[in-house]
């Protein structure tokens, strides 16, 4: 059952140059207990559908067109008043860095337990103690000691943990992950995931992965996003992006992953720069960075294209493979 369904996202910012398509018509559903992930560079438009979703966009950002439905509730233009009753209770974030989200000048209990006050009807005393549960929860030792504590006495795991535990702390039925190990070396980042996917398996929760690390993918989600410019050029589940991957991004993000056995062969980094939103190009976003590219792409946008029941991708490589398939057939007859 889908969750979250989220169609023809449009939101932009508004600046003295010009306006800029952030996010430029996505669309996607979350089901329940899933883990969906949302890959592709910086400034793809990956933390903005967040912020879109949470409605918690800055002052230049608006969601110009769209929808955004929770269980059937229309969230664009639901009114602050309506967001304060979704964020923390139905859908909560963990944002990119644990040292900037969390107020160097109050301990940790003191934030946990404003995050519980703001959000249930629970008092004082039983804050204090679901803030503490929380801690145990996500593995912080000594919890009744580390209430005490400021953010600058803990490490980036611990930090983190503290986040996942606050995010968590009002059982929500979505929590959106923002890049959520990238602050972290690489023995705290298996151990945050792990602890991630345990908690989703304990409470059911549906999980949007936010991220740039195709590793993480690898390991989390059911199904991805890749986005380029603030679009979808493809989407399918887990297994279909990485070993039939059908947009030239998508092979040219798998081909920069170092592989265990390499050989000593050279990394193969996609060449260019990510494109000027301000300047988008008629045709595919991509196409001034693609190895791949036909005249076509630099004319017209490709649209999305089912390749299968589980997979789709944007991409005029796929239209050209089945028009051959078809002559090839044709031949055959």
């Amino acid at each position: 059952m889908s969750m979250l369904e989220v169609k023809d996202l449009h939101t932009s910012f508004f600046t003295d140059a010009g306006e800029v398509k952030a996010v430029n018509g996505i669309s996607f559903q979350l089901d329940e207990g899933k883990v969906l992930g949302i890959v592709g560079e910086s400034g793809s438009g990956k933390s903005v559908t967040a912020y879109s979703i949470m409605q918690i966009l800055a002052g230049a950002g608006k969601i110009v067109s769209g929808s955004i439905k929770f269980r059937d509730q229309e969230l664009v233009g639901a009114g602050e008043k309506v967001m304060k009753t979704i964020r923390g209770n139905k859908i909560s974030i963990i944002f990119q860095d644990p040292m900037t989200s969390l107020n160097p000048t109050y301990t940790i209990g003191k934030q946990l337990m404003e995050a519980i006050l703001l959000h249930t009807d629970r008092n004082k005393e039983q804050a204090r103690e679901r803030a503490i549960e929380m801690l145990r929860l996500v593995n912080v030792n000594e919890p009744e000691k580390r209430m005490k504590q400021y953010p600058y006495e803990f490490s980036g795991g611990m930090r983190q943990r503290v986040m996942i535990a606050m995010a968590l702390a009002c059982e929500p039925d979505i929590l959106i992950a923002d890049e959520p190990t990238t602050a972290l070396d690489v023995t705290i980042q298996a151990q945050i995931l792990e602890l991630m996917k345990s908690l989703q398996k304990e409470l059911g929760m549906a999980i949007i992965m936010i991220t740039h690390d195709l590793g993480v993918v690898a390991q989390m989600c059911d199904e991805v996003i890749v986005m380029y410019a603030g679009s979808i050029c493809e989407q399918g589940t887990a297994d279909e992006i990485f070993y039939h991957p059908c947009h030239e991004y998508t092979k040219g993000l798998l081909r920069s992953i170092p592989a265990v056995d390499d050989n000593g062969e050279r990394l193969q980094p996609i060449t260019g720069t990510p494109i000027d939103l301000l300047n988008m190009p008629k045709g595919c976003a991509f196409a001034p960075r693609c190895d791949a590219a036909m005249r076509i792409c630099l004319r017209e946008k490709c649209e999305r294209m089912q390749i299968n029941d589980d997979h789709a991708a944007a991409c005029w490589m796929n239209v050209a493979k089945q028009q051959t398939e078809k002559d090839r057939k044709g031949g055959e007859a």
